[in-house]
């Protein structure tokens, strides 16, 4: 199964909706693919916002590798769920 997280853009909402996720299907043993993207592309390429950041290590959730990247057609065939 191949799971994607969607927001605007994907600096702050879907980068830590992902970061919970791969954690607790790794907790359960769950072999799920998860991903995330922005509708806009504004911020593609980039880290998740620095507060997200903090807000994740809060949790004991490091996030700080994902890098942005915009939402693409393709996304609607690659992935079975896609909550935004």
């Amino acid at each position: 199964m191949k799971m994607l997280m969607v927001c605007l853009g994907n600096i702050c909402r879907s980068p830590l909706a992902e970061g919970i996720l791969r954690e607790k299907l790794m907790v359960n043993k769950l072999n799920v693919l998860v991903d995330s993207a922005g509708t806009s592309g504004l911020h593609t390429g980039e880290s998740p916002d620095s507060r997200m950041c903090e807000t994740a290590k809060t949790f004991d959730l490091n996030i700080d590798d994902l890098t942005s990247r915009k939402f693409v057609v393709q996304d609607f065939d690659t992935f079975d769920i896609i909550y935004a």
